[in-house]
């Protein structure tokens, strides 16, 4: 292995090698710890040390990197002490996620290191939305992003390169090509020759290194830093290496072939380097040994440190609240007068009140720009805005997901516009698994707005008119809202751009032109979280939310006889438990109302918890008018019969008559 020291002096090249060093023995520690039963699980990076510690070593201190399990070498360059590595890893209350996750499955904004999570290349999205963040500011920053070669094959890889090389993102993605993936050899993953070709597809540079020489590692990597923070834009570095233990430790070797690590063992980043010092006479074998001695005390003491400190202590209350980021679910009640407004206007009103209240907004979606979105939400907002906070996306929606998490994490807010709710499926993995558990694993808000053109009503069949909530409902870390009216569509737009939590924003796409509503100018908020009682009435109570809202009404209007109280949940998670206690207990019948399928609707959860704490004073069942347990058809004649509409009636007239 042949290095370049350059200008580097004697001691800056130690000071390299400490950093290199000291990763390694932590390492080694582990495996003791491991084999002494006091650990249940690691995984290792030695023999790829030089990746991790060399890149880290070429950012500057205050640029943000997003490492994956096997870069210990990031988090020790970056001086987080081990103590409090350790505790983490061991499931302490003083670790970074409370005992919460494990591994390196947590993020710190005083290091400006955003770790992974356990699905592979989410992470990839998040470094666009950090240097997007960056871009807009004007600041000179680079990113940096590790995956592994397995990660390559994945969508989020594909679709954050793309969306990086067409919006000039100053963003670094590392691929550590350790050759295998667990146990799937590189053959059996991908048919190119070099993982960095495939920056050719992309329109962007790649560079392709010994990511086991260190200072290949650190020179190349620092000399593409500071030429992306003059030139933002993309590279895709490919760093070979080898993966000298298992995947993690319980997963053994047996699967490669002994040859490759004799070959490999030749190439140790840590041995080559020290050989390199001592014949540079940087080092001796005594301050080799003294250096290492050092090292050991003080990894013991830490380790030891570490182990020492409390376990978790279960707190219900502080565990539900840590779900989200503190945030007053008071309303801000409007202070100028109202005009007649569309359902749509009154969205456009309060997405623009948004951007004009918060600079740092940025709004991404398909088509929202020049073309103003596909039901025209957002036209003339480029004119009002720019193109830098009005963006129109590639067809990616999990890496626009990402991207809005990645926006929040650098100081921005965040709304993503979904062209239809159904679409959002593909973005899914960024909402459950990302933005809904971030504040919760490390206390980091996740500040963004997903808006979700939803329902049925225009024949526009089964993947452009389902009603998706409860794929929400049930995922905590989420608020869920669904207005019904103008007046609420805007009012809780703004809460929800106001509030630092994700918040699925759901509105009907059959409301936008054909309902209107008075609406106050000017910025208001509502309460997340709280209902409307629409009318009341002592023979039954209904229950619903979105279009069911007038569905229910306009039966009741035909129907003057019956006395019934209405009740517009408005919010779905947070939903207003007090409110329908009351109505329960007020009629004693009823009625959960809504558009999306009846097994596992939301209905579902709203009966049971009405069973479970109202129960006596129920006079009838709880019963549930929903739409059929089938896709939605496009015929209207068929959606007409598939919606719950078409039994209201009847599920009024047998409640009533029970």
């Amino acid at each position: 292995m042949q290095f370049d020291r350059k200008q580097k002096t004697n001691p800056e090249l130690l000071a390299i090698y400490k950093r290199l060093l000291y990763p390694r023995l932590v390492e080694e520690k582990m495996l003791i710890l491991l084999r002494q039963g006091r650990i249940g699980k690691w995984f290792s990076g030695i023999g790829q040390e030089a990746i991790a510690v060399g890149s880290t070593l070429a950012m500057q201190s205050d640029e943000y990197i997003l490492p994956m399990h096997r870069n210990l070498g990031v988090f020790t360059s970056r001086d987080i002490p081990l103590k409090k590595l350790m505790a983490q890893w061991q499931g302490k209350v003083t670790g970074f996620t409370k005992g919460r996750d494990r591994s390196f499955h947590f993020g710190t904004q005083e290091h400006k290191i955003i770790g992974m999570i356990s699905h592979l290349g989410p992470q990839m999205a998040l470094a666009d939305g950090i240097a997007l963040a960056d871009l807009i500011a004007e600041k000179p920053k680079a990113t940096l992003v590790f995956t592994g070669e397995g990660a390559t094959s994945e969508g989020d890889f594909h679709e954050a390169i793309n969306v990086a090389a067409v919006w000039n993102l100053p963003v670094i993605f590392l691929i550590e090509n350790n050759g295998y993936g667990l146990s799937t050899p590189i053959n059996e993953q991908f048919k190119c020759k070099h993982l960095v070709d495939r920056a050719i597809g992309y329109g962007i540079e790649g560079v392709q290194l010994d990511g086991n020489n260190i200072l290949e590692v650190y020179d190349q990597l620092k000399e593409l830093a500071e030429d992306v923070r003059k030139n933002p834009r993309p590279i895709l570095v490919e760093c070979l290496t080898f993966r000298m233990r298992g995947h993690e430790e319980a997963s053994g070797t047996k699967y490669v072939p002994q040859h490759l690590f004799d070959e490999w063992a030749q190439k140790d980043p840590v041995k080559n380097f020290e050989d390199f010092l001592l014949h540079e006479g940087i080092l001796t074998e005594s301050t080799i040994s003294a250096l290492r001695n050092d090292f050991k005390k003080q990894i013991d003491g830490e380790v030891e440190a570490a182990f020492a400190e409390p376990e978790p202590q279960s707190n219900i209350q502080q565990e539900l609240a840590d779900m989200y980021s503190p945030h007053p679910s008071t309303a801000v009640a409007p202070l100028l007068p109202s005009t007649e407004k569309r359902y749509l206007d009154a969205i456009t009103d309060g997405l623009r009140i948004a951007m004009q209240r918060h600079s740092n907004l940025v709004l991404m979606g398909q088509d929202i720009a020049e073309y103003g979105g596909a039901f025209k939400v957002t036209d003339g907002f480029v004119a009002e805005f720019g193109k830098a906070r009005v963006r129109n996306t590639p067809i990616c929606e999990s890496a626009i997901v990402g991207a809005g998490l990645g926006l929040s994490i650098n100081g921005c807010k965040a709304m993503v516009e979904m062209q239809f709710a159904d679409f959002v499926s593909v973005g899914f993995n960024q909402i459950v698994n990302n933005l809904a558990k971030t504040h919760y694993r490390w206390g980091e808000k996740a500040d963004v707005v997903v808006r979700m053109p939803t329902g049925a009503g225009t024949g526009a069949g089964p993947f452009h008119s389902q009603s998706n909530e409860a794929w929400f409902t049930k995922t905590p870390g989420l608020k869920v809202v669904y207005p019904a009216f103008p007046y609420d569509a805007k009012g809780l737009l703004l809460a929800a751009i106001e509030d630092p939590n994700p918040v699925i924003y759901f509105e009907h796409k059959y409301l936008y032109r054909s309902l209107t509503g008075l609406v106050p100018e000017g910025f208001y908020t509502l309460e997340i979280g709280k209902a409307n009682v629409l009318r009341h009435g002592i023979q039954l109570c209904i229950i619903t939310y979105g279009l069911g809202v007038h569905w229910a009404l306009d039966y009741l209007n035909t129907h003057p006889e019956i006395a019934a109280t209405l009740i517009d949940l408005v919010s779905l998670q947070p939903w207003d438990k007090e409110t329908v206690a009351a109505a329960v207990k007020a009629t004693g019948k009823v009625l959960i109302l809504h558009e999306d399928t009846l097994s596992s609707g939301f209905g579902g959860e709203i009966s049971a918890w009405i069973n479970e704490h109202c129960f006596e004073y129920l006079d009838a069942p709880v019963m549930r008018c929903a739409s059929l347990d089938t896709a939605i058809p496009m015929s209207k004649v068929l959606e007409d019969d598939f919606l719950a509409k078409a039994r209201l009636g009847e599920m009024v007239q047998k409640l009533l008559s029970y």
